[in-house]
């Protein structure tokens, strides 16, 4: 996959893992970074369980995506939410 197709899948995934984590976003650009990372983080998932992972622009590599970006954004919010407190 190209850059720029990590970017449209990373920017798609972040969106929707955005919604579903905190409902408001990160704002666009962290949202493209943790997207993309959760490409990663979902694509690695999914190739442990034995399936495939993220491999192209489609509803199934959105898919891995998003779960890796939801993985992601709750690991991120964990993280963030005990050095605010702290």
């Amino acid at each position: 996959m190209g850059v720029l197709s990590w970017i449209i899948v990373g920017l798609i995934a972040g969106f929707i893992g955005s919604k579903i984590v905190n409902r408001t976003g990160e704002g666009m650009i962290r949202d493209i970074i943790l997207g993309i990372v959760g490409a990663f983080v979902g694509g690695w998932i999914f190739t442990a369980m034995g399936a495939a992972g993220v491999n192209g622009v489609n509803i199934y590599s959105i898919f891995v995506a998003v779960i890796g970006a939801v993985v992601v954004l709750v690991a991120y919010h964990a993280i963030v939410g005990q050095r605010a407190t702290i």
